[in-house]
């Protein structure tokens, strides 16, 4: 890149063999056959070695020492048993992990970047991956830039190359100078060549400078957390085992055998597959709605949404630009004043208001008597466009369009003029239409000329009024985030009903810093707020701030460069169809379809992902329970096991396999936003793990004391409790309504717990590693479990009421315990 730095426009377009007007077709095709695609190559572990970590770690050495104590102490059969589980289980984990990779790598050519490249003398926007050495491409405010260029044409861009050099403030590059790929495009617009590609850029080069590693979401903390509590709850109850039964003479080879495989079949093994499974799968639909998760650990966060502040245009409304009757105040007639407006426009740039403006024109062959010589593309900070042009008589002059205040001030209007235009701007923006100004500056002349404003209106969308009622529904309030005027944004907030309380956003930030209690006050007024106007993108990050300090999990939509810093702060940035790299980038939603029906849909199924995850955590936890402190208090109160090692092993195997089918579950949509509420989900998981614990022990009791059945067959009756009664807990923890209510187990759900339950009956059936039972003992406990599984239903229904009714009485409850717990460690401590 230095020796292109150093050489001039003609040397380096030689160099590259191309030339301004771009490669042709076939020339762009064989050069990305000869150096490769436009990115840099990833790093994939190799298949072998994610099959391999499935069987190295702490919980695969525990399933591995087991098998290997098994076959030390000659228990053949067990040792298959475990064998048997080891394999399962890791070649379930590895294709679940590997489908979940598949997914996910499907969905990163729905992100991928786009550039405008001229091919074939034609600008056209293609793939960035697909772009080549000798491109000719044009940048501006907005682009990330997609390859090494050297520019080539224009004024200047002011380049955030932060990531790559680390200097805070913004680098000016002018013509002749390099921009390299990845760099983010403050201001500015220039026509470039591409120089290098890929791994070849300085970009590719020093890619570990820019390398970040994701975080680990509130819900997959959460969940890891409760599997580390299960698994010193079972690491506390085997000390306690083992040692009891040692003091009894147990052999200790037999004995630690059979605490590792109840230890292994209490730890939620199937966690790792079931968390990656559902999250992919639930980007996968989100994808189908057109929304793309650039994070998966997002999802979680827009489950929880409350507030979604929503831009106006091309989200709230259709973003289709209609020209108004312009309103006329030179010696001139309208469509002078359009045309003015439409040679300060570039068609090529495809911007909507440039659009609306050329199709208002009677005839836009017109344009083509005019040479438009130089180009001012609009900025936020200037808020205009400008453009030097020479008509067919070789006269030249300039034309400008922009914010009607900024060109009365370029103009220099005053007295009954500005007061005749200021009205006319109120007047168009109390019917919701945005205006343009328009001045003509002729050679020679010191002063621009103001020709007239342009009305430009943006209907709202034929959905939006529905879709907002569907939100507040959901609990989520829309606020209206634009900047336009606050007449307009009252008008299309009084149509879409979302109320007329619209603030100006730069008075807001005026009160903030007024005094002491001004951050109090804008705070309180940004949450009563129906909208915003007059935003800038500073403002943007200032509201989002403030909302998540009232409490609030925040989603900002947004579509610019400046819109990154608010993306970024919000809990779920929001990169609208048609938003720039840069936004995209900082967003954790990306939109491929306008509207706001989108996001709605997004956080519904949102919501479904999270039901997901929480009854899977339920019933983890209550399983845990009901095996462990089952196997433990049998062994400590009648010094008998209760369950044979291979039964262990057979039901961690059969309750993994329908696990793994949650992610595909119907599951239902909470009618407000949903938070991770660790004392609710332990008060529920104890309330039914205690009772499935009451039911195991009421069927060993029955067996054993009240029909004298050989401890042989109890076994048996036990195993098949466990299945049964397990796969039906299921059933139970998968919805917090009554069982028998919609939304109903899904297909993929219903079978696995029904080829499983086949399964299980076999065992018992027919004797198959165990010893068998009759068909009346099989139904007598199908019975035994269905009652419990109604009482448990019953019981779930009252625990979720009372929690509703006294949502703090979890948290006591588990506060109590842990003062009652904590004296009881010291004093052991001590």
């Amino acid at each position: 890149m230095n020796e292109f730095a150093a050489l001039d426009t003609a040397a380096a377009l030689a160099k590259l063999d191309t030339r301004m007007d771009g490669l042709d077709s076939q020339s762009a095709r064989s050069r990305l056959a000869s150096v490769g695609p436009n990115a840099l190559s990833e790093k994939k572990r190799s298949l072998w070695r994610q099959l391999v970590s499935y069987f190295w770690g702490p919980i695969p050495w525990m399933i591995e020492l087991a098998a290997v104590l098994s076959a030390v102490d000659g228990d053949w059969d067990s040792f298959i048993v475990i064998l048997a589980m080891l394999l399962i289980n890791g070649g379930i984990g590895f294709w679940e992990e590997k489908s979940a990779g598949d997914a996910l790598d499907a969905l990163k050519g729905q992100l991928a970047l786009k550039a405008r490249v001229r091919r074939d003398g034609k600008w056209a926007e293609i793939d960035a991956a697909d772009l080549v050495p000798g491109d000719i491409v044009r940048l501006r405010l907005g682009d990330v830039t997609p390859a090494d260029v050297k520019l080539l044409e224009g004024d200047y861009l002011s380049v955030d190359q932060s990531a790559l050099t680390g200097e805070s403030l913004p680098v000016t590059k002018n013509m002749g100078d390099i921009a390299y790929s990845s760099t983010l495009i403050k201001e500015g617009e220039m026509v470039a060549v591409v120089c290098a590609t890929g791994a070849q850029t300085y970009f590719g080069q020093t890619a570990k400078l820019v390398q970040t590693a994701g975080a680990v979401s509130h819900f997959q903390k959460a969940v890891l957390r409760i599997g580390n509590m299960l698994i010193v709850c079972a690491a506390a109850l085997s000390l306690l085992l083992i040692g009891v039964e040692i003091a009894r003479g147990m052999p200790i080879l037999q004995l630690l055998s059979f605490v590792l495989i109840v230890v292994v079949a209490s730890i939620p093994v199937a966690l790792p597959a079931v968390l990656s499974v559902t999250m992919a799968l639930g980007a996968l639909a989100l994808s189908r709605m057109k929304a793309i998760v650039s994070r998966l650990e997002s999802i979680e966060e827009i489950a929880g949404v409350d507030v979604l502040c929503s831009d106006k245009t091309g989200t709230l409304t259709k973003n289709q630009l209609t020209l108004g009757e312009p309103v006329v105040f030179a010696e001139t007639g309208p469509a002078d004043v359009v045309l003015c407006a439409a040679l300060a426009s570039k068609p090529e740039d495809r911007d909507a208001i440039d659009n609306a403006i050329i199709q208002g024109l009677s005839d836009a062959s017109v344009l083509e008597g005019y040479q438009q010589t130089h180009f001012t593309p609009f900025d936020p900070v200037h808020k205009r466009t400008e453009a030097a042009i020479a008509d067919g008589h070789h006269q030249a002059f300039r034309a400008t369009k922009g914010a009607p205040q900024v060109v009365f001030e370029l103009c220099a209007l005053s007295g009954e003029m500005l007061d005749q235009a200021t009205k006319a701007v109120n007047d168009a923006a109390q019917r919701g239409y945005r205006t343009l100004g328009v001045a003509r500056l002729d050679d020679g002349q010191t002063r621009w000329q103001f020709l007239g404003i342009l009305p430009l209106y943006d209907p709202p969308r034929d959905d939006s009024k529905e879709t907002i009622a569907v939100a507040r529904d959901h609990g989520i309030d829309v606020k209206m985030v634009t900047g336009d005027n606050v007449a307009i944004a009252r008008e299309i907030a009084r149509q879409l009903d979302m109320g007329t309380n619209i603030q100006p956003a730069g008075r807001l930030a005026d009160a903030a810093a007024d005094d002491a209690d001004g951050p109090a006050l804008a705070a309180r007024t940004i949450e009563q707020a129906d909208g915003f106007a007059e935003v800038f993108p500073e403002h943007k990050y200032s509201i989002v701030k403030s909302l998540q300090d009232s409490g609030h999990i925040v989603a900002m939509t947004g579509d610019g460069v400046n819109d990154a810093p608010a993306l970024k702060q919000a809990e779920v940035g929001i990169a609208v169809s048609g938003a720039t790299d840069a936004a995209r980038s900082a967003a954790s939603l990306i939109l491929t379809a306008p509207g706001l029906s989108v996001i709605i849909a997004a956080v519904e199924e949102a919501r479904r992902i999270f039901e997901r995850m929480m009854s899977y955590t339920i019933y983890r936890i209550a399983m845990t329970l009901s095996i462990m402190a089952f196997v433990v208090l049998v062994m400590l109160l009648h010094n008998r096991y209760p369950l044979t090692t291979i039964m262990i092993i057979l039901i961690a195997l059969l309750d993994d396999i329908p696990i793994m089918t949650i992610a595909w579950d119907n599951a239902e949509l909470s009618p407000k936003p949903v938070r991770w509420q660790m004392d609710r989900l332990l008060t529920i998981s104890a309330v039914l793990g205690l009772l499935a614990l009451i039911q195991s022990l009421g069927l060993y009791w029955l067996a054993r004391h009240w029909f004298h059945i050989g401890i042989s067959e109890t076994q048996s009756m036990m195993f098949l409790r466990f299945i049964v009664g397990g796969h039906l807990l299921l059933f139970v923890t998968r919805t917090r309504h009554p069982l028998w209510r919609p939304p109903y187990p899904s297909w993929q759900l219903s079978i696995a717990i029904i080829g499983t339950q086949i399964v299980g009956v076999c065992f018992v059936a027919f004797g198959w590693l165990m010893p068998a039972i009759s068909w009346l003992s099989i139904g007598l406990i199908w019975l035994y479990a269905l009652g419990w599984m109604l009482v448990m239903d019953w019981v779930k229904l009252k625990t979720y009421r009372f929690l509703d009714v006294y949502p703090r009485s979890g948290a006591h409850a588990w506060m109590h315990i842990k003062q009652v717990i904590k004296p009881i460690s010291l004093r052991r401590t001590h």
